[in-house]
């Protein structure tokens, strides 16, 4: 019988052996389970001309499929928009949700090589988080990751992508996007 030993994410192994003692501190927390933690990693790229051209959504898939190392699912039009061309049912995106290990893996790819390779970076905004404690940013093009070959590219297109964490606040989701790297602007959070 062969076993095969799964190797643990390094920002996994961080976040348990450093950021949560650290949060601990932080915020006064009795239990290591009060900490807050990543739930998933949604990350959406939605291209309306997909309607038209077919080959557009399928690059877009297979680029996604390579970002972020799991199959990505189609995302269809929930009504009809005639100005834009598009029926409803009509195939307008691709969407993938990554937990556990490959969105810590896909998660510390994102903050250690896509990130820096942004061309005038100044941080992301910390006013991006909802009440919730979730954190949902945007990225112009899909280039900045190394997976991605930019021979192949032929449209440049744009992607959403939301971290949902367990956090009760602002506040606590802000210090534990932080402490695992996440490059933020120098501002602080509003709390509300």
């Amino acid at each position: 019988m062969i076993t095969t030993k799964t190797v643990t994410p390094r920002l996994l192994e961080r976040y348990r052996s450093e950021i949560v003692p650290e949060m601990m501190k932080t915020f006064s927390y009795k239990n290591r389970m009060e900490a807050p933690k990543l739930s998933k990693i949604v990350i959406n790229i939605g291209l309306g001309e997909a309607s038209q051209d077919i080959k557009l959504l399928e690059a877009a898939q297979m680029q996604l499929a390579m970002i972020a190392g799991q199959k990505p699912v189609i995302t269809k039009s929930k009504k009809a928009i005639a100005n834009f061309k598009i029926r409803r049912g009509s195939a307008i995106g691709c969407k993938v949700t990554l937990r556990r290990a490959k969105m810590y893996e896909f998660l510390d790819r994102l903050i250690a090589v896509a990130i820096p390779r942004i061309r005038d970076f100044r941080g992301l905004s910390p006013d991006s988080f909802d009440k919730g404690g979730n954190f949902a940013f945007g990225l112009s093009e899909q280039l900045i990751f190394p997976e991605v070959d930019v021979d192949k590219v032929t449209k440049i297109h744009g992607m959403d992508i939301i971290i949902v964490t367990t956090a009760k606040t602002r506040n606590e989701a802000y210090e534990l996007l932080k402490m695992m790297g996440m490059p933020f602007a120098k501002t602080k959070v509003k709390e509300g």
